[in-house]
């Protein structure tokens, strides 16, 4: 069995909850563009973002693997640069992660309302490997990658 544990250790764990996905089918490049958005927002900021990138009224400025992608309205002036894009699939999937986390806070006792991301972060998940047959007795590869996201929010006095 494989051990498994959250990149961030505390030492004091009660005003603190936790989630994780494990094995979504999204590039870990994707998801680290939204991860490094999100740290540090409010659960309630972070979920009205999500939405809205899903809608695609809000772009994701894409600051590490931009090569050849478009420039988008609005970027450069709210993030300070203007290459994004619009990742919805991503962006559902951690959607479902902060109601998670939120359900586990709630569980827990804390306030939802005061709940900030002070970790969030994608590791690199499974490969899965397949060829697909193509003419004269060869094979193309078909490869799946996989994205593990976690992410911790705190109760912050505001």
């Amino acid at each position: 069995m494989p051990e498994w544990s959250y990149s961030l250790k505390l030492r004091d764990e009660s005003k603190i909850a936790k989630a994780m996905l494990w094995d979504i089918r999204v590039h870990p490049k994707i998801v680290r563009e939204l991860c490094s958005i999100l740290k540090g927002m409010s659960v309630k900021e972070a979920k009205e973002y999500l939405e809205r990138v899903i809608e695609k009224k809000e772009a994701v400025p894409f600051r590490r693997s931009y090569g050849k992608q478009a420039h988008r309205r609005g970027l450069a002036d709210k993030w300070g640069w203007p290459i994004g894009r619009y990742p919805v699939k991503a962006a559902e999937y951690l959607l479902k992660l902060l109601n998670n986390v939120e359900n586990n806070a709630e569980v827990k006792g804390l306030d939802i309302d005061k709940l900030r991301i002070i970790h969030i972060a994608s590791h690199k998940g499974l490969t899965m490997k397949r060829w697909m047959p193509r003419a004269f007795g060869r094979a193309t590869p078909k490869f799946r990658v996989t994205s593990h996201v976690e992410v911790i929010v705190s109760e912050v006095e505001s």
